[in-house]
């Protein structure tokens, strides 16, 4: 679907009063989210995100075998359960004490960095194109909002609609390039605590290069071009969804075995850089469904314990905060840390050479799509680099034994943001696993201290000039690709 019907129950009054919006389900997302947004004068003028599943997969795990997490975690989500296993391993291969071989380290890169792709490229397309460009009076492109504020030329529209189609096989190869190394797409068997299960043979990389080929002439070709083509006609959205503009990366890909990743790791916190301090995580619940004991908690000592209908409260999601603040994750951050020169058609379209250059305009509803599309090349070099790298028939597994009494902590990225898995082992077994997903940084409720959720703030003063249309709240949710 391409957007709900938004519930008022007072169409038609003064615009100087407050009118409340509820969009439920927010659509083309994964997952289950719901916003309520209060509208005056035109402009959203307060917001409440909503994340209405408990998902537990922190009590699913207590008691099992450690290496079974990297497989169980996979299912909290189907469009990036790389990532999962990514942290997972990470955070096992911290307790079983393991570093990883450089076949496995890449392994394991060639394995996220094509899922990585492939997820940029389904959020644009197939998920967030439609809030730019009309398709077929069909299914999935129908139903729609009445007024959905298209402003591309027929042949512009014609042409996303084509690309929306050829991106489907697109995604279906990097699909088949994840499996070639993983095993299986969705939910990979080939990661694993200490490296990866399958030693990549010449013939598997060349089936993998092969791939890739069709893959980086997508991105280049088309997916950057078409961005930057949308800058046009909505350059307004340039200027639309600022937000808290804090911004928390963990990095990701490492690029050896000293702690290098292609995505840099950093905090950026009211206009200053900062490097990560794991400590500076906690976890906030006085809105969400949780009890109140649990609040404040960094996720190496939290607890996830549910209680639905707790009174105040109003989302399954927590709310993590770095040193007292909420941030942003996801590409945007990713980018802002790593601060990369943009693509030649970046570079012509916005007169800068590199991300940072563009400025304010990046905390923006439009700027997320721009960090997202040249993440997502960035990405491409960089696998492209890790294919030449690869050595057919050498090892990418280290054996380890499980350690009767262990603790250990996985960051990484997931392509819409920052992901942390926390074990603690006893008696060999699983006696507390703690998960901070990559959407609970952007789309998590109030704080203990009242503030908003990072969603939340950018919805504030999105225009909304038709109540029944409330088109901009669904594209600024959707540019988080939560």
């Amino acid at each position: 679907m391409s957007g709900s019907k938004p519930t008022t129950g007072s169409v038609g009054v003064d615009s100087t009063k407050k009118l409340k919006i509820s969009i439920d389900p927010i659509t083309r997302i994964e997952g289950h989210l719901k916003a309520e947004v209060e509208v005056k004068n035109g402009v959203v003028v307060d917001a409440r995100m909503s994340g209405g599943m408990y998902r537990g997969f922190e009590q699913i795990l207590v008691g099992r075998d450690p290496r079974d997490a990297v497989q169980i975690t996979q299912r909290i989500c189907g469009v990036c359960p790389t990532a999962h296993a990514t942290a997972s391993s990470l955070a096992l291969d911290d307790a079983f004490g393991v570093t990883l071989t450089d076949n496995g380290r890449i392994a394991r890169n060639l394995i996220l960095g094509a899922n990585f792709i492939q997820s940029h490229i389904l959020h644009f397309y197939h998920l967030a194109a439609l809030d730019y460009v009309n398709g077929p009076d069909t299914a999935p492109f129908i139903p729609r909002y009445k007024h959905n504020d298209i402003r591309v030329s027929k042949d512009i529209n014609d042409l996303c609609v084509g690309q929306y189609l050829e991106a489907l096989e697109i995604r279906k190869i990097c699909h088949e390039m994840v499996a070639l190394l993983g095993g299986k797409m969705p939910h990979v068997q080939g990661i694993v605590v200490g490296g990866t299960t399958e030693i990549p043979t010449r013939e598997a990389l060349n089936a993998y290069a092969e791939r890739f080929k069709k893959i980086k002439k997508f991105v280049m070709e088309k997916y950057i071009p078409v961005i930057y083509t949308l800058a046009g006609p909505y350059g307004d959205l340039l200027k639309t969804g600022v937000g808290h503009k804090n911004l928390v990366s963990w990095g990701v890909f490492p690029m050896d075995s000293k702690g290098n990743t292609l995505l840099k790791p950093g905090v950026y916190t009211d206009g200053k850089d900062y490097k990560v301090d794991p400590t500076q995580i906690k976890e906030y619940v006085k809105y969400s469904w949780f009890e109140d004991s649990t609040t404040g908690l960094n996720p190496t000592r939290g607890r996830t314990r549910p209680e639905p209908g707790k009174a105040g409260a109003y989302s399954f999601i927590k709310a993590p905060r770095y040193n007292g603040k909420p941030h942003e994750g996801g590409p945007l951050a990713r980018m802002w840390a790593t601060n990369p020169e943009l693509s030649k058609t970046g570079q012509e379209a916005l007169g800068v050479k590199k991300l940072r250059d563009i400025g304010d305009a990046c905390f923006s509803i439009l700027g997320r799509h721009v960090a997202r599309a040249e993440e997502t090349l960035l990405v491409a070099k960089a696998v492209e680099q890790w294919i030449a790298q690869a050595t057919p028939g050498k090892e990418t597994f280290v054996p380890a034994a499980i350690p009767e009494n262990a603790e250990g902590l996985g960051m990484t990225e997931a392509p819409r943001g920052a992901l942390l898995h926390y074990v603690e082992i006893k008696n060999s077994v699983i006696s507390n696993y703690q998960i901070t997903s990559a959407t609970i940084w952007n789309a998590n409720p109030r704080d203990d201290m009242g503030q908003r959720g990072p969603i939340e703030e950018a919805l504030i003063g999105v225009p909304v000039p038709d109540v029944d249309n409330p088109v901009n709240v669904g594209r600024l949710i959707r540019a988080y690709d939560p």
